[in-house]
């Protein structure tokens, strides 16, 4: 295990690994109203004093920094971009049960990697992509509560080798006597990288730590926390840890 000193700032380090400095683009967030009408429903909706309409929140941002172990450096260059459709309702006169419900429609976020080599290492870039998708529709879910869940997963491959990355969960937890306790929802703790021979990093949101698998050679363990940083620098898509 090793602690991620910087973890979610702008300069991480760990063990003999060290990033640059990261350097983001605009953070652009952009909410409004979608395109989609409600004007037969409101009409109706409008006779108790109820007002619908589609929102849609669209936030992208991109940054780029350098990690290295002392002898051998990678570039990584990563984009996020989530979009999030939701139906609101409003009382046009008193407050009542409507009053700023929300339904969520859809949900779409992608967040992709590219990890370069230089010129002196004798290995291939590797690209990142994790998504988190959600459509109402598609699924045919009728829960109105229906929440964004913080289960985003994917891949990152050099074109011949693949880890596949995994959300991780907490659903019990220790109490201070000693009890195991269940909690009334799972909890998004970190994610857990993994290859057809089995996992070889676990990546600790929580305490910002990671979990290298001990036979790692010194460029796998490269390519491993330049994922672990990358993860741990979005801005999208914030844990809040």
């Amino acid at each position: 295990m090793q602690h991620v000193s910087g973890a979610r700032g702008n300069k991480m380090s760990f063990a003999n690994f060290q990033t640059s400095r990261i350097k983001r683009g605009v953070h652009i967030l952009s909410p409004g109203r979608g395109g989609r009408g409600f004007f037969l429903e409101n009409l109706f909706l409008q006779r108790i004093g109820i007002q619908k309409e589609e929102t849609v929140t669209n936030e992208k941002t991109k940054f780029r920094y350098e990690i290295g172990d002392g002898r051998n450096t990678v570039q990584v260059y990563a984009h996020e971009r989530e979009i999030i459709k939701k139906i609101g309702y409003e009382s046009q006169n008193k407050p009542n049960i409507f009053t700023g419900f929300e339904v969520l429609m859809a949900h779409n976020y992608v967040f992709s990697a590219l990890i370069q080599v230089d010129t002196a290492q004798e290995a291939k870039n590797w690209e990142v992509l994790m998504t988190n998708v959600y459509d109402r529709e598609k699924e045919h879910d009728n829960n109105p509560f229906t929440f964004i869940k913080q289960t985003d997963s994917g891949l990152a491959t050099n074109g011949t080798d693949t880890i596949y990355i995994n959300p991780l969960s907490l659903k019990k937890t220790e109490l201070s006597n000693g009890k195991t306790g269940k909690l009334p929802f799972k909890l998004m703790t970190g994610y857990e990288l993994s290859t057809s021979g089995g996992v070889i990093a676990i990546i600790d949101m929580i305490d910002r730590n990671i979990w290298f698998y001990n036979e790692l050679d010194a460029s796998e363990k490269l390519n491993v926390g330049a994922i672990a940083t990358a993860i741990f620098a979005r801005k999208v898509h914030d844990v809040k840890w």
